[in-house]
């Protein structure tokens, strides 16, 4: 614990040694200083720093309780901390103690509070450290941090006097990638290896006994011998929320937060499709922040649905369009929200043409259920609403415009999984195998059909989307019912003409 102090010791007690049998000691004392100054660079450069360790007893507070939307990661990763939490048991039964549990999934799903809770769940000291802390273009700096992370916890655990100690390491892919892609030095390498032996050597009879829980959004990319049974024994897989997970991250958001009467937690996790759970954290704060600029002594309805819009988009912009501009935009999402009410009546819940974030305006349909699978009728209703706006603005104004660039990716997309899934003429057929011009119309051919499809109900619909975009225009923004409203209200208009028409004619 002293090396440095008994170093200096020995050091000058040689120098006066040396000098009292006659030696010249003045290179010694020259090198010795010339050896103090370079520590104490490489010291301040961080290349023989020990790993700042984040280890804070409130963070420990956290349990399982406070994570919302993740029952099933919940559920697996308490069965794989209860051989720990009751070894005694389990080692009368023969089980050996798993070393690691790695959590994968997408950003912002909650793999480091379901490291803290498994922290508090064991009753563990916790340590935290990100994957990018161990790296440096120095060799062994980064073998150096492993070895003091483990040394660290296990002090950190004998001075709290508990026997358990639970190492987090963020974004492992960093050092854990796989090995030999770095062919300038093996500092990657080198630090990957440390870690191997230091999970290698972790026992089920020490003193202290050392879980290693990493979490990463891209497990394809860690080196295989991390991922080996002895290393991490568990691969926990932490998934977007679906539409029950999300209103119960809602309520736990917003439980200290005032609502009022109006709010229905449950339409805005229906709105929510695709956010995680720092979404619907940002998306609860979002809304707070509304509400108090307005001045308002709760939180409303329509706070949530303008947060929702500026979570997705970002905020409203300054800079407007020209009237020119606004009038193509218009038609453009009311052409998407016509196709959208088309092939799913009741889909359509919001359509502005108010700039924000990169986009001039914006559609939002109304997601029924979180779907897992989707039919080819389902894709191909995706794709009509996608390469709806482009239409609009060709059947209306003659000519399309780069605003459907986005619409025409996505569609790509679309269409791509379609040929995967054996959907297209050529039915099951490797998509990687396809020659590129095969591919291409394959596309084409996939496209096309959705596009004539658009086309001719657009254009017997033409003048019920003239009419709404202009509304639309007018009051800068739409909600579902009030299109609705201007959709079927014109076809009762056009049907009482008719029926007055036939009877002046009887």
């Amino acid at each position: 614990m002293y090396y440095k102090e008994i170093g200096l010791g020995l050091g000058a007690a040689l120098v006066i040694f040396l000098a009292a049998k006659g030696y010249d000691v003045i290179p010694l004392i020259f090198l010795g200083a010339a050896a103090g100054l370079l520590y104490h660079f490489l010291h301040s450069k961080g290349m023989v720093k020990s790993l700042v360790i984040k280890s804070n007893e409130e963070e420990n507070n956290i349990t399982f309780a406070d994570i919302g939307g993740q029952r099933a990661a919940v559920e697996e990763l308490k069965e794989a901390l209860d051989f720990i939490k009751h070894y005694p048991q389990a080692r009368r039964l023969g089980v050996r103690p798993l070393k690691g549990i790695l959590l994968t999934g997408p950003p912002g799903t909650g793999k480091t509070l379901l490291a803290k809770a498994a922290a508090g769940y064991t009753d563990a000291v916790f340590i935290a450290a990100s994957g990018s802390e161990f790296v440096e273009m120095y060799a062994g700096v980064g073998a150096q941090r492993i070895r003091n992370l483990f040394r660290l916890a296990r002090e950190k655990a004998q001075q709290s006097g508990k026997n358990r100690a639970i190492i987090f390491i963020d974004e492992i892919d960093v050092l854990g990638g796989k090995r030999g892609k770095v062919n300038s030095h093996l500092e990657y390498d080198q630090t990957l290896n440390q870690l191997l032996v230091e999970m290698d050597g972790i026992k089920g009879d020490e003193r202290v006994n050392i879980l290693v829980i990493a979490a990463t959004n891209r497990a394809d990319l860690l080196d295989p011998a991390l991922l080996r049974p002895g290393r991490f024994d568990r691969q926990v897989r932490v998934d977007l929320p679906d539409k029950e997970g999300r209103l119960e991250i809602l309520r736990l958001h917003t439980r200290n937060k005032p609502l009022a009467p109006d709010v229905d937690l449950e339409a805005v996790a229906k709105e929510t499709l695709g956010f995680s759970g720092a979404h619907l954290e940002s998306l609860a704060n979002e809304a707070a922040i509304l509400a108090l600029r307005e001045g308002a002594s709760a939180i409303g309805q329509r706070h949530f649905m303008e947060a929702i819009e500026r979570v997705m988009l970002g905020a409203k912009l300054e800079r407007r369009p020209s009237k020119e501009e606004l009038w193509r935009v218009a038609v453009h999402e009311t052409g998407h929200a016509l196709v959208s009410e088309w092939v799913r009546p009741g889909s359509v819940t919001t359509l502005t043409v108010t700039p924000r974030g990169g986009a001039l305006g914006y559609f939002r349909q109304q997601h029924e259920e979180d779907s897992y699978l989707y039919t080819q009728g389902q894709l191909e209703d995706r794709l009509a609403v996608l390469l709806a706006g482009a239409v609009a603005e060709e059947v209306v104004l003659g000519s399309r415009s780069t605003g459907a660039a986005n619409d025409f990716e996505q569609a790509t997309r679309v269409a791509e999984t379609m040929i995967r899934a054996g959907m297209s003429r050529l039915g099951v057929a490797g998509s990687a195998e396809l020659p590129e011009e095969t591919r291409h119309e394959l596309l084409r051919e996939i496209l096309s059909r959705q596009e004539e499809r658009v086309q001719q109900y657009l254009r017997d619909q033409r003048e019920k989307l003239i009419r709404i975009a202009q509304e639309l225009l007018a009051a800068e923004r739409l909600t579902g019912e009030r299109f609705r409203e201007l959709l079927h209200g014109q076809e009762s208009a056009a049907s009482q003409q008719e029926k007055w028409a036939a009877g002046a004619n009887k």
